[in-house]
């Protein structure tokens, strides 16, 4: 009998791992709230990097039959948690892979998630994804686990496995990938979002660089001071990345490094721009409140500028960027 998953969410992310699944031979029913990607789906129009994806069921959200045992993957934005957490009942087979922290999901008791370095990018209402940039999927429990929890685990890393889509990466603790990967995000997807820019387009203009890296610094310097564990999801180890950007002369090595990983990719907070809700509070939101009395004065000021964007619906620009930078006290970059 084949094992069966039901995707919460036709996004890059979503569409990568229904493609992954359906190779490894699973029954994938994809879960979306827009009509739009709903009617493309039963047209069987999804698509990852160029090839279709064919034997998805699509269902909307507003006809999903809560699943009791089948795995779901909550592929969504932190956002759209609550609607979804409130319709399902067995969270023990809840998979989220998704970046940033939502209090919601938190307070669930599920026990695994997944952290993705890989970037896939997917338009608004089609379901045209490809992966932009190349990475592994980091899977593992976010608690102590059962046999049971245990021998699903096993299930999902070995379908993932097997679908050879991307490096999966099991690890006995996912927390300190996810606080990695949250110390990347909340630096890379305001910036980049507020200016409209690709994210290699950070590590070009000399202002906007100084700007990112100081943001990573109080990022790594918060998520250090509430005594949290961070682990390696990229080239380098986040220590390391830390000493290259206080030595002179490496930082501009390091943008030189990463650029071409970064051309062509887009975050996912800039399409939201201008729509009045955005992932800023999972995002740096979370990080100020891990702070307590610790200074954060960037991630406060781009909470701000973020917050302002979206809703007074101001069109993304480099201007902000700039504007930001003239905002900050004397000496912060």
């Amino acid at each position: 009998m084949k094992t069966s998953a039901q995707i919460v969410g036709a996004g890059g992310i979503g569409i990568v791992a229904a493609a992954c699944l359906k190779r490894a031979g699973w029954d994938v029913t994809m879960v979306e709230a827009n009509p739009v990607k709903v009617a493309a789906g039963r047209r069987n129009e999804m698509m990852l990097n160029g090839e279709p994806i064919h034997g998805v069921r699509f269902v909307s959200f507003d006809e999903w039959e809560l699943p009791t045992e089948q795995v779901v993957l909550l592929c969504t934005k932190t956002f759209d948690n609550a609607s979804i957490l409130q319709r399902i009942v067995n969270t023990q087979t809840l998979v989220p892979i998704q970046n940033g922290y939502d209090k919601k999901l938190e307070e669930s008791n599920h026990p695994i998630e997944a952290i993705a370095s890989f970037v896939s990018d997917c338009p608004v209402d089609g379901l045209n994804a490809r992966i932009t940039r190349p990475g592994s999927l980091h899977l593992g429990p976010r608690r102590k686990v059962n046999v049971d929890e245990h021998a699903r685990l096993d299930i999902i890393s070995s379908a993932f496995a097997k679908g050879e889509l991307f490096p999966v990466k099991r690890v006995a603790d996912i927390a300190p990938f996810k606080s990695t990967k949250l110390m990347y995000n909340s630096a890379i997807s305001p910036l980049a979002a507020s200016a409209g820019v690709d994210n290699a387009q950070l590590l070009i203009d000399p202002l906007t660089q100084k700007l990112f890296f100081a943001l990573l610094q109080e990022n790594y310097s918060i998520l250090r001071h509430a005594g949290l564990t961070l682990e390696k999801i990229g080239p380098f180890h986040p220590d390391v990345v830390m000493r290259i950007l206080q030595t002179p002369f490496l930082p501009k090595l390091l943008g030189l490094f990463f650029r071409p990983s970064l051309r062509g990719t887009y975050c996912s907070m800039s399409p939201d721009m201008g729509s009045g809700h955005t992932e800023i509070d999972a995002y740096n939101g979370h990080l100020i409140r891990l702070a307590g009395d610790f200074p954060c004065p960037i991630n406060k000021a781009v909470i701000q500028l973020v917050d302002r964007i979206s809703c007074e619906r101001l069109p993304q620009s480099r201007a902000h960027l700039h504007a930001l930078a003239m905002s900050l006290p004397d000496g912060m970059l």
